[in-house]
């Protein structure tokens, strides 16, 4: 459970944000001033901080600067009172995450909270990623070491230290955002601001506002000037995932922000330049979201300097035993439990499921399996019922009971390798049959690339 601080001299504040933040399911600290919240900072490490800019005493600026000299990597977000927004600006150039303006909207809130510790999240993993770039095999205690995963590692190489725009692409819950981290963590920006704006979940009508920011007075309800996203991503980088659910009216403001690289805030005559190193991501190829009239070609062509493609589990079936077995590490570690692995019928299990929710699923999957298991290793009945269920090779091929579970192969203690290779080549041979000895009919039974299949053929020693 996520811990958070709250640190505001307004006790009746301190409880209604204590209230909202429990009943999303974190647990909250609630202090009335800086030297409360430095000893509980020190005492209780919390994942997030919402703090006050202006306290008793020691105001929030100075306590800011305080808590980043203990724990640099802590998330702050300013509470701030409108008049404030300059000083909440100056907070996020030392650091705060960022901020936001009182009397506040409670959806609102709790939608930074999240995102803001999805990005704490995140930054861990890609800390490990950075830590491991120079060696040969960097991702696969994180992302696996297919050779997918290999190419998207090459890629990220050689794009990170240039400010061209990055385009990645790939399903829901593949990692996308990771790759994202990754780039900007090997970049000449690592050390400057990094922007999340989630395009799905912004208002059509608030988009330009959230985007661009607004003057005082700009509209109603407007009381205070706000900074937009670019204008914070100043010098850094501005990461808009899935973008596609902008708004064409969006798309064209968007298209000439990026050409011009200067803005206007809503009600403002004078225009602001700016800097900032644009990340995106899609779970559609953009290049197919032009053809379907749902994305302008030219800010597409204008966006695609260089794109990554991320391909999802089911096409790198290889990555699955060090995904898993690196969720189960994570999983032992968060539930204090001393799992050594999984049986070889669980893992088969884990191999032969399609995975729709990808590498995020599998994640849950096995951290959820962990916490259930009575054993020393992970078995098919803890793992959720999808997945034993729906057995791959058994649904979709009709393999024989008695192939399927490998059952002398298991009793003669045949190693994990052999018994997965051995379903492979059955999961192979069957689609082969199916599609008559067309490798690209083959290939899409299989639900990977065509590449990925001759790969597998040219391993498992198979001349399809």
């Amino acid at each position: 459970m996520e811990s958070i601080l709250i640190v505001d001299d307004n006790a009746d504040l301190r409880w209604n944000l204590s209230n909202i933040l429990k009943e999303e399911g974190y647990h909250t600290i609630a202090v009335s001033d800086g030297k409360q919240a430095l000893k509980a900072v020190k005492k209780d490490t919390p994942n997030l901080i919402l703090l006050d800019i202006k306290l008793p005493g020691e105001d929030g600026m100075e306590v800011l600067k305080n808590i980043k000299k203990i724990d640099k990597n802590v998330i702050v977000i300013m509470l701030t009172a409108f008049g404030e927004v300059r000083g909440a600006v100056k907070a996020m150039k030392l650091g705060a995450f960022d901020y936001i303006t009182k009397p506040f909207d409670n959806e609102e809130l709790v939608l930074l909270v999240k995102r803001a510790l999805q990005t704490q999240y995140l930054s861990r993993e890609v800390e490990i990623l950075r830590k491991r770039l120079g060696e040969e095999i960097a991702l696969e205690d994180v992302m696996g070491d297919s050779l997918q995963i290999k190419q998207v590692l090459n890629q990220v190489k050689v794009i990170a230290p240039t400010n061209m725009t990055v385009i990645i692409q790939g399903e829901s819950g593949a990692g996308k955002e990771l790759i994202a981290h990754l780039v900007r963590q090997n970049s000449t920006r690592k050390d400057k601001s990094f922007i999340p704006v989630d395009c799905g979940t912004i208002p059509g009508t608030l988009a330009e506002s959230v985007l661009f920011g607004y003057e005082k007075g700009a509209f109603t309800g407007a009381d205070a000037k706000k900074t937009g996203k670019f204008e914070q991503a100043d010098g850094g980088t501005l990461f808009l995932d899935e973008i596609t659910n902008l708004s064409e009216n969006m798309q064209m403001k968007l298209l000439r922000v990026i050409q011009e690289r200067k803005l206007y805030r809503l009600g403002a005559k004078k225009h602001i330049k700016i800097d900032v190193r644009i990340i995106v991501t899609t779970n559609t190829p953009l290049s197919e979201a032009v053809r379907q009239g749902r994305f302008r070609p030219d800010l597409f062509h204008r966006l695609n300097e260089f794109h990554i493609d991320l391909p999802p589990l089911r096409e790198r079936k290889d990555d699955i035993p060090f995904l898993a077995r690196h969720f189960l590490k994570e999983a032992n570690d968060e539930f204090d439990k001393k799992i050594k692995g999984f049986a070889a019928q669980a893992m088969r299990s884990l191999l032969n499921y399609r995975w729709p929710g990808n590498v995020r699923e599998l994640k849950n999957a096995v951290r959820r399996a962990v916490l259930l298991a009575g054993s020393a290793h992970v078995t098919p009945a803890d793992l959720p019922k999808d997945i034993k269920e729906r057995d791959g090779i058994q649904r979709s091929f009709g393999l024989s009971q008695d192939r399927v579970h490998l059952t002398k192969a298991l009793e003669e203690g045949a190693s994990f390798e052999d018994i997965t290779r051995e379903v492979e080549r059955d999961l192979i041979n069957k689609a082969l049959e199916q599609s008559g000895g067309k490798k690209v009919k083959a290939a899409k039974i299989l639900g990977m690339s065509r590449k990925t299949l001759y790969r597998k053929l040219k391993s498992l020693g198979l001349s399809g």
